[in-house]
């Protein structure tokens, strides 16, 4: 018995070390999945932050070319063409829409009647979960209708939770519709028993912003005591020029498109600043600044500001005396001075455009500017004290002194706010005053994060629902997943290599004073991160990155191996090159300023002429004879026109799918 007894024990005693083994290889197995996930995750969002920045500084160039091009044909005219702009101020009546604007009989998606009903909803919701599109007509007669509602509503909406059990905080939707129907799936849609709060960027990014305006709008003029919507920074027609949504409208109502989104950009000047619920709660898109003054922003005029990308013209008429109409032939030298000039001035933590040291007198425009863009563009942080927020640009950085000054101010007990992407679809920071509610999941990748919802209940308690629109995820285990995730988030920052090769190379040689081609790797993302700027971990990137020598030391021109540039480029100038990968999406934008008609065509001569002036406002050298044979290599039909996508398309950097034997 005693033998017995000794054997068994030993079997167990191997049997429990097997266990702790594989234990402990789970464990570290996902824990290396989980860092992956999260150095994805971080690369996606600073390079996010840093496009956003682009946004801004790009913002400058529009700002000066919609003020002072005359020529009739300039790239001015489709976002202040008179004969639209006119007829959308003077306000265009339902009946009207419904006498200029046919239905066809061949249209089968939903047929809207004003005051719109729960039925009404229910069809948009039916006909959008397949795939149709809401008939110009109706989609301008909703517009319409939300503008009137939206202008009788305060600055500062003020709710109570006396009326209902519980109400529900979502917040950034960016075109993903599923979403949007998931929530309603699980929440239940909105009512008077079921009030709703959307905390803004309804669009952008996501294929579906059309739809989810249509539906939230629908449901706000069926309830406009119960559903209620905060205005994001992404509700800004400049924006939506970079981010996607200005495409989306243009490509799905191609004849009404222009007059479709002159009216949004009215109604998005008219949407709510900020909720309050039960005097404790304030729920707003951004966040604070050692500034933000509530009862400034529930009095000021919200639709003056139809874009927080322009300034107040007030200023910038400062900035640009003597005013003066430039004639197009000037231009150029022109966005010289003011790009020299420009380098004086910055967006502070409250949003500050004015010249360093000036003397000028306050501004009404431009305090309400600066007030709007805090509570639009800020993000908390966890130490004190108000910072400009430098990886965004705009607003500023918020800490908890900040955060409790406001709230002894106004008696609030919690800030519920979006604006960030959080993995989990919410965090809690500030000691539980802040609260970050993210709704849109698989934001930058299928499998990258949930979103989530806020339940609050009479005693103000948040909680948080969580969810996920799942089509191919779970097919995948965790590993493929997070290869997924790391994958594109890896193609996207070596395209950003790609497009900054010059400054890195140059870099680097600061380093190798010997021209060795190798340095420390400490040295290496030093280099990397003084030109990218992105505040990522290099070390632990180094080796999905760039080869290792056998004496650990980067090999550092192996950081471009691996990328290539499409076709057409063999007659054009790297350096061309490059700076055209680095900019094209802001070229794209131009691009769709410069396209009235929306046939994805423009002339070689606005092209040309558009890249000298966006060249010189950033400073870039302009090669003219290799940007010429460029563009003559994509008009293929030889017709004076170049096709923007076949453009982008030679530019765009791809990661090759063979990898080197030794990455």
């Amino acid at each position: 018995m005693g033998c017995n007894s000794s054997v068994a024990y030993r079997r167990s005693e191997k049997a429990i070390r097997a266990a702790i083994l594989i234990q402990n290889w789970y464990r570290f197995t996902k824990a290396r999945l989980e860092t992956r996930r999260r150095y994805s995750l971080s690369i996606f969002q600073s390079i996010e932050y840093a496009d956003e920045q682009d946004q801004l500084q790009l913002a400058n160039f529009f700002t000066f070319m919609l003020d002072h091009c005359t020529h009739p044909d300039s790239v001015s005219q489709i976002l202040t063409s008179p004969g639209i702009s006119q007829v959308v101020d003077e306000g265009l009546s339902l009946t009207e829409f419904e006498n200029k604007i046919d239905v066809p009989d061949s249209y089968y998606g939903p047929r809207l009647s004003f005051p719109l009903t729960v039925e009404d909803a229910n069809a948009l919701l039916h006909a959008f979960r397949n795939e149709q599109l809401l008939h110009a007509r109706y989609v301008l007669q909703l517009l319409c209708e939300t503008r009137r509602v939206l202008k009788e509503m305060p600055n500062i909406t003020h709710l109570s939770t006396s009326y209902s059990k519980e109400i529900t905080v979502c917040g950034d939707l960016h075109g993903n519709l599923d979403d949007l129907l998931l929530i309603f799936y699980k929440n239940g849609l909105p009512s008077e028993q079921n009030p709703y709060v959307f905390n803004g960027d309804f669009v952008d990014r996501g294929k579906n912003s059309m739809e989810i305006l249509i539906i939230l709008f629908a449901f706000l003029l069926i309830y406009p005591n119960d559903l209620h919507l905060n205005r994001g920074n992404h509700e800004d027609y400049i924006m939506n020029l970079r981010y996607g949504f200005t495409k989306e409208v243009s490509k799905k109502y191609k004849d009404h498109g222009k007059l479709i989104l002159c009216l949004l950009r009215d109604v998005f000047s008219w949407l709510p600043l900020a909720t309050i619920i039960d005097s404790k709660v304030l729920i707003l898109h951004g966040g604070i600044s050692d500034t933000t003054d509530l009862d400034f922003l529930n009095a000021l005029e919200r639709s003056k500001l139809k874009s927080l990308m322009r300034p107040p013209k007030s200023v910038r008429d400062r900035q640009d005396q003597p005013k003066e109409r430039i004639p197009t032939t000037r231009l150029s030298k022109h966005i010289a001075n003011q790009n020299v000039a420009g380098k004086t001035q910055h967006i502070s933590s409250s949003g500050s455009t004015e010249p360093s040291g000036s003397n000028l007198p306050p501004d009404p425009a431009l305090k309400e500017w600066k007030q709007i863009l805090d509570i639009l563009w800020s993000d908390p942080r966890s130490q004190n004290g108000c910072t400009p927020n430098k990886s965004r640009g705009g607003g500023c950085y918020f800490g908890p002194d900040v955060t409790a000054k406001l709230f002894e101010r106004y008696n609030l007990k919690m800030l519920i706010r979006s604006h960030e992407f959080k993995p989990e679809g919410y965090e809690i920071s500030h000691d539980g005053k802040v609260i970050t509610i993210f709704s849109a999941s698989n934001y930058y990748e299928e499998g990258s994060n949930r979103g989530a919802y806020i339940k609050l209940n009479p005693e103000l308690i948040p909680r948080f629902v969580q969810y996920q629109v799942s089509k191919y995820t779970r097919r995948q285990n965790l590993q493929e997943r997070v290869g997924t995730i790391e994958s594109s988030a890896l193609k996207s920052l070596r395209e950003k290599i790609y497009a900054h090769r010059s400054e890195l190379t140059s870099a680097f040689a600061q380093y190798d004073l010997n021209s060795t081609g190798r340095i420390s790797v400490s040295d290496w993302a030093a280099a990397m991160e003084s030109v990218l700027q992105l505040e990522l971990p290099w070390r632990m990137l180094r080796a999905q990155l760039v080869q290792m020598t056998p004496n650990g030391e980067a090999d550092y021109m192996s950081c471009f191996y691996d990328l290539k540039i499409g076709q057409p480029t063999k007659e054009v100038q790297p350096a061309l090159v490059e700076t055209l990968c680095r900019y094209r999406r802001d070229l794209e934008i131009i691009f769709n300023i410069i396209d009235k008609d929306h046939s994805g065509l423009i002339s070689l001569e606005e092209f040309g002429q558009t890249w000298k002036l966006f060249a010189s406002h950033l400073g870039i050298d302009v090669y003219d004879e290799s940007l010429d044979k460029l563009i003559l290599s994509i008009d293929y039909n030889k017709d004076g026109h170049i096709d923007f996508n076949e453009f982008l398309e030679a530019f765009h950097v791809v990661h090759r799918l063979e990898k080197k034997a030794n990455s």
